[in-house]
């Protein structure tokens, strides 16, 4: 819901009945959403059930009287705006009122110009402070936004889809290995679509039982089962404006499907325990690791559920399928810990980049950062060398045929893909391979990624620093050694240092 378009929700406490009922409905005439309670108890008990913009309360009540009602809401929901409203007015409980942080003091008989300009203030401080928060939020997410880094021609086909089809507010079906980056690539549509500036609301289908995932979505109402104390929004709520991010979703029970197809059906949804349907303004982004259609086969996965997921279904390819990408993604996460850590773990050894680029990676992108990440923790200087990774990483795979170096198996890749294959063909000094083999030496892997990031940048360094994820001065060390390496061949950017400031 836009700000434009949402109403203010005011709770007016009056134990006078007629003045409440007036109250309320001149509120109401002016746009806004306003509930009544007739003592200072009922208050605290509304305001525990539901979050409310603006607290209308006459000072002298029985029980908890209008000053303790004002301390109370600001303890609790410091967000809320209290006015204070009295037929027993003086300077010092006015100047006490203040104090205690309320908008605004009215003596009765009060003038209903006065009131409405009042609420209508109060309201658009609520409202610009909701505002700054979500834009808050948006920078702060901006800035740990992580970042889709491939140089993979499949992948760089599969963002320009994502990116044409997060507009359109339809419902997308991520499917890919564990740890290949579903989520990621879910935020990504997220931010290119017309609701970035709404929430981002991600759950995993597989980890709760039904019972706990139907009241994590829909939520309840109070007295809904034993222990439901209280008004729970559930995650469909919380997103409104924004994303529902399903991960795991065929591991849903039949009844959970039934249920989210309601959902994505008819828009609207309710409560555990509740009578009133809610609208659902959410955009669904579903994902799974497994074979949706075979799913659909084995009767595990309705097949009206997955047509209505599949809108648009994006393929996310194993990082074994987009090995180019290993050297850049390790030298990111480098960047990132040793910041995280604060060490001073700057570069990857030739030997290490050699076993990372031989390894089978059976947890995905997940995998890799992972062992990065142990990396600089085990660092004891500024490079990451190879004996910090665990000793079977790299070192050796098992197949059909028995054990075989890992390397040699990249090799013999390397000489039937062809074409086919972006991934970089690493060899240690001194090996070889049959005939046809392509092998790149590790320094020039590095050069060619290193390339390829100016290119992207247009030859500014400090930009291709940031997308290799390393510093500046890195990075010029690196360049300076290319071109003491091969002198008589330009490097992008290297004819003046302006690049660097």
């Amino acid at each position: 819901m836009s700000d434009a378009e949402y109403k203010a929700r005011v709770l007016v406490v009056d134990d006078e009945a007629i003045a409440r009922r007036n109250l309320a409905h001149v509120l109401e005439r002016e746009g806004f959403t306003a509930d009544c309670a007739d003592c200072g108890e009922a208050a605290l008990e509304q305001l525990a059930q539901a979050r409310y913009d603006l607290v209308l309360t006459d000072l002298r009540m029985p029980g908890i009287d209008g000053m303790a009602l004002l301390r109370e809401t600001r303890r609790r929901s410091p967000d809320t705006e209290v006015i204070v409203i009295t037929a027993h007015a003086n300077a010092g409980s006015a100047v006490e009122a203040m104090k205690s942080g309320a908008f605004y003091y009215i003596e009765k008989p009060f003038r209903l110009p006065e009131v409405r300009k009042v609420v209508r203030e109060a309201a658009e401080k609520v409202r610009l402070k909701r505002e700054n928060v979500s834009l808050k939020v948006a920078l702060e997410q901006a800035g740990e936004r992580p970042q889709i880094l491939s140089n993979a021609p499949a992948m760089r086909e599969l963002l320009g889809v994502a990116a044409g089809v997060a507009p359109t507010d339809c419902n997308v079906l991520i499917v890919g290995p564990t740890g290949s980056g579903k989520e990621l690539l879910a935020r990504y549509v997220h931010q290119h679509s017309r609701r970035a500036r709404g929430p981002f609301v991600a759950i995993n289908c597989g980890a709760l039982s039904e019972e706990l995932l139907a009241n994590e979505l829909f939520g309840h109402e109070r007295g809904a089962y034993t222990g439901a104390a209280g008004v729970k929004p559930g995650l469909i709520e919380a997103a409104a404006g924004g994303t529902l991010f399903l991960d795991e979703v065929t591991e849903m029970t039949p009844a959970m499907q039934v249920k989210l197809l309601r959902v994505l059906q008819e828009r609207e949804f309710y409560r555990l325990g509740g009578t009133q349907p809610i609208v659902a303004d959410v955009r669904f982004l579903a994902a799974t690791n497994r074979d949706p259609g075979k799913r659909v086969a084995e009767g595990r996965f309705r097949q009206d559920l997955y047509f209505r997921l599949n809108v648009v279904t994006l393929q996310l390819p194993s990082l074994a399928e987009r090995r180019g990408d290993i050297p850049l993604l390790a030298l990111h996460f480098l960047a990132r810990f040793a910041q995280r850590m604060g060490k001073a773990v700057a570069e990857i050894a030739p030997e290490t980049f050699e076993r990372l680029l031989a390894h089978d990676y059976p947890g995905n992108i997940r995998e890799l950062e992972n062992l990065i990440e142990r990396g600089v923790a085990l660092a004891p200087g500024g490079v990451l060398s190879a004996d910090l990774l665990p000793a079977g990483v790299g070192r050796h795979t098992v197949g059909a045929g028995g054990t075989q170096p890992a390397s040699s198996k990249l090799i013999a890749a390397a000489g039937t893909a062809g074409e086919a294959s972006d991934a970089p063909r690493i060899a240690s000094s001194g090996s070889t391979a049959g005939a046809g083999a392509h092998i790149a030496p590790l320094a020039e892997v590095e050069r060619r990624h290193i390339l390829d990031a100016l290119s992207h940048a247009g030859g500014n360094r400090a930009l291709a620093a940031r997308l290799l994820g390393i510093d500046r001065v890195s990075l010029w060390r690196k360049l300076r050694r290319f071109e003491e390496d091969a002198p008589a061949t330009p490097l992008p950017g290297a004819a003046t240092d302006e690049a660097l400031e």
